[in-house]
């Protein structure tokens, strides 16, 4: 395979590939070892190989190709080392008919098979052995490629519990030898919940970033738009597989408006809809269309992934910040705090209402928020109160409120952001409203 020259800094390059190729390379090695566990080993075997001979050796023109051939040529090792020693075993027991069959790296097609390999592995690591809690923590690590203290953030939980959540979860799968199969039916139904929220929160991470200097990681968002879309056509009939893939096509349109030539956040009030991608608003359309086809009866009533999808559209069809409809919205979000209420949900409320019925009236709402203790470490809390509080004119309380949210942040874009407001705040300029709908 044809080399570049030498980089001059190629672990940075070989960490930065590896993230992004991870969780192909899991997934197809998966396919052959049939076990997660090993596959990541095998992954992590692979990205220790690149490590001793791509600075001496320079950096493959298709690094991610490379990476994944190393970890799968691993692999097929592995897999004819065990058959070579089920063979033995069979030799023993002098019955070679009853050896048990093993999984070589070539499989017949299966015609009714997932035939997507990053599909696939959510649907196992979303086994029913596993608790939700652990379906999520599990598939953010393998198809996210999201840290410990990445995935923590998302699940607003403590980063030591998530951690020992990953090593049960794998620790499980290979106990139980859970097969590398496809679930059909009931089975395929009964994982499906979680399936939908594992895609919602690698979106969620691309989307917007929890830690790191870039504000979007858009390989991320595509990965998980694709799985969208792949799910949404495997179950034509469910409504929320289309009202997650509504939602994601929506927010996916505003990518490109979002940050500004230097990579800085641009807010919702601010960006030049004339760069939001107008296909994939299109698409979103159509899909939130379908959820509504398909929802259940009576009433016709959405799930919480097509009510997003239903606001984010309210915001697409809007042609200006200013003529968005926030009574809709915060109708909207009346309905999804009913379906599926968290704090989090009561926070955007919250802003809708501000919007709608009054700043006064969403500071009720926030105020009431401040205690709920898995938002005491959440930034948007006190940003939003932020917000509300520099629209009112309550500047040095708006300062602080900033930069409380600044030192929470853990996204480098995002802490410039809220520290410039801050500022804004004790000098006395007044910005104006900046609610947290505006950073979506």
């Amino acid at each position: 395979m044809a080399v570049s020259h030498p980089p001059e800094h190629p672990r940075q390059a070989i960490e930065t590939v590896f993230r992004m190729e991870s969780p192909r390379i899991i997934a197809g090695v998966t396919r052959i070892v049939r076990d997660v566990g090993i596959a990541e080993e095998l992954a992590q075997d692979a990205l220790v190989a690149a490590l001793e001979q791509w600075p001496a050796q320079g950096v493959p023109d298709n690094p991610g190709a490379w990476l994944m051939a190393t970890a799968r040529n691993r692999a097929v090792d592995l897999v004819r080392r065990r058959e070579r020693y089920a063979r033995k075993l069979a030799e023993v027991g002098r019955d070679l008919e009853t050896a048990p069959a093993h999984a070589g790296p070539l499989e017949p097609p299966d015609p009714d098979a997932i035939d997507d390999d990053l599909l696939r592995l959510v649907f196992i690591a979303c086994h029913p052995v596993l608790s939700t809690e652990a379906r999520v923590a599990l598939t953010l690590r393998l198809l996210g490629g999201l840290s410990t203290a990445e995935i923590a953030r998302a699940m607003l939980a403590p980063e030591p519990t998530v951690a020992q959540r990953i090593v049960r979860a794998k620790r499980t799968l290979a106990a139980r030898a859970v097969a590398f199969e496809v679930p059909y039916g009931p089975d395929r139904d009964a994982r499906l919940g979680s399936v939908l929220e594992v895609i919602y929160l690698i979106f969620n991470e691309g989307y917007a970033a929890t830690a790191g200097d870039d504000l979007v990681r858009p390989a991320l968002c595509e990965d998980a738009l694709r799985l969208a879309r792949v799910l949404a056509a495997l179950m034509p009939e469910e409504s929320e597989a289309h009202g997650l893939a509504a939602l994601l096509e929506l927010q996916a349109s505003r990518t490109a408006a979002r940050t500004g030539p230097a990579g800085e956040p641009v807010l919702l009030k601010d960006q030049s809809r004339a760069h939001w991608n107008q296909m994939l608003v299109r698409r979103g359309f159509a899909a939130l269309a379908r959820a509504q086809a398909t929802a259940p009866s009576p009433a016709g009533a959405l799930g919480p992934y097509a009510l997003q999808a239903a606001i984010a559209a309210c915001h697409a069809h809007a042609h200006s910040y200013e003529e968005t409809d926030w009574q809709q919205i915060a109708a909207l979000y009346g309905l999804l705090a009913a379906r599926a209420p968290s704090p989090v949900v009561e926070l955007n409320r919250a802003v809708a209402v501000a919007m709608a019925q009054g700043t006064e009236a969403g500071l009720v709402l926030v105020d009431a928020l401040t205690a709920e203790p898995v938002l005491k470490d959440y930034h948007l809390l006190p940003s939003v109160r932020g917000d509300l509080l520099e629209r009112l004119g309550r500047a040095d309380e708006a300062h602080a409120e900033f930069e409380r949210a600044a030192s929470l942040a853990r996204n480098e874009r995002e802490r410039e952001l809220l520290l410039a407001r801050a500022a804004d705040c004790w000098a006395g300029s007044g910005r104006g409203a900046r609610p947290a709908e505006s950073a979506s």
